[in-house]
């Protein structure tokens, strides 16, 4: 009986285990999920071709057209004058810039007046007994020298002998070391060439100068010249006079530019040749960075789209019967920073706006029309 009951209970804990396998088995068993076919929605717009200009886009630095370093042809203590001699002074045209101090040459100067002076009166005599046709001229001179104005020109010589005479006495040399005086002394004061603003001063009322050492730096803040380069298979295409289209870094600010000159070398590294644009605006200044866009040309027959729409730099995205996507070579004229320039699509192709994740050759696509 004991064995029997064993087996019995064995049969039963078989059956019982196999019934829980199945239900556990059954219960664990999912249906497979099912998979909507998804089609994805593009944007697109329809090829229009026309006249599309060639924009070059170059950057570069304001520098001002007129601009001085001013240095020192002599050298002396620098004397205080009505304006500071700071960064950021206006001058007018005229106007002193630097005064150095010049007492001591300003009476050499003197001295060798004195001296002409002197050799002109000496030879009057003479001249009125042996050459009495020029005496009246020559007295007329030495009457309106003066020796605190700048010397006037010797009379003209009316005969050979006469300028023997004047010669041989020494009055032309003196004159000559009169006037080269002269005008090393102008340079103890140095003047404005133009309305402008000092930028860098160097030298301060009191220091002493010497002969060739910069003392600071002018500038015309009214017009700025900036230098571009531009890939040189545009070189001809680059004319003076050109339009160009400024904006800052930010583009936040416009002005516009034109072309003045065009460099007729190319840079043998770079392949790029320079163009200079004149600017004029009063919110700039010298120093600041620009970016330039110039018109070069214009190709017909073409469209602009963005860089990111270009695959592999050859071919685009357009959709075939509303629908289905389609993969076509184009021909590619000029490539931007953002933008690029291609032809060979015919009016009214429907092509992407935009990128769209994992497209392929053939794929099914919805047009959102809205």
């Amino acid at each position: 009986m004991r064995k029997i009951i064993l087996a019995i209970l064995g049969v039963l804990t078989v059956l019982g285990a196999i019934l829980l396998g199945s239900y556990l088995i059954e219960k664990n068993q999912k249906p497979k999920p099912t998979f909507e076919k998804q089609i994805k929605t593009v944007f697109v717009e329809n090829v229009v071709n026309k006249d599309v200009p060639i924009i070059l886009t170059a950057n570069g630095t304001l520098i001002a057209k007129n601009k001085i370093e001013i240095y020192s042809e002599v050298s002396g203590v620098l004397k205080a004058s009505n304006k500071l001699f700071k960064a950021g002074t206006n001058y007018n045209r005229g106007a002193t810039l630097l005064s150095i101090n010049s007492d001591e040459f300003y009476a050499s100067l003197q001295s060798q007046k004195s001296n002409l002076n002197n050799l002109i009166t000496a030879i009057l005599p003479d001249l009125r007994l042996d050459y009495p046709v020029a005496f009246t001229k020559w007295e007329t001179y030495i009457k309106g020298f003066d020796m605190n104005k700048t010397t006037p020109k010797l009379p003209e010589f009316s005969t050979d002998k006469e300028k023997y005479f004047i010669t041989g006495r020494g009055i032309l040399t003196a004159y000559y070391n009169v006037k080269n005086l002269e005008v090393r002394l102008s340079k103890y004061q140095i003047r404005a060439p133009f309305t402008g603003i000092l930028t860098e001063a160097l030298v301060s009322p009191g220091s002493l100068v010497r002969v060739g050492q910069k003392l600071g730096e002018f500038i015309n803040p009214s017009v700025y010249e900036m230098e571009v380069s531009v890939n040189s298979k545009f070189a001809d295409l680059l004319k003076v006079g050109n339009s160009v289209a400024l904006s800052n870094l930010e583009k936040t600010k416009e002005y516009t530019g034109k072309v003045v000159r065009v460099n007729g070398k190319v840079d043998q590294v770079s392949q790029t040749i320079k163009a200079f644009v004149d600017v004029a605006d009063k919110d700039l200044k010298e120093g600041m960075f620009l970016e330039a866009d110039l018109v070069a040309k214009s190709e017909n027959d073409a469209i602009e789209i963005s860089r990111k729409l270009l695959v592999d730099n050859k071919a685009i995205y357009t959709v075939k019967n509303d629908s289905i996507l389609s993969l076509v070579n184009v021909d590619p004229v000029y490539f931007g920073d953002e933008k690029v320039v291609i032809k060979g699509l015919e009016n009214n192709q429907k092509i992407l706006t935009q990128v769209l994740p994992g497209a392929f050759d053939g794929m099914i696509v919805k047009i959102n029309k809205k």
